[in-house]
């Protein structure tokens, strides 16, 4: 019994070798493409807009910054 574990935990540990080694490709950056920045800077811009309305509807604070 002892010697058929030992046999299933060595095939396992050399199948898992196998994917380790399998799993290192190389990785390659994408771009971010013109209409994905177009959308980060509107999302940036509307959180600009948006915090510079909370802070104008509050009369006692004047700066923004």
């Amino acid at each position: 019994m002892t010697n058929q574990l030992e046999s299933l935990v060595e095939s396992i540990k050399s199948k898992v070798r196998a994917l380790k080694k399998k799993s290192k490709k190389p990785y390659i950056k994408m771009d971010k493409s013109s209409s994905v920045k177009v959308e980060i800077r509107s999302k940036k811009a509307r959180k600009l807009i948006d915090k510079t309305l909370k802070l104008a509807d509050r009369p006692g604070k004047r700066s923004v910054s």
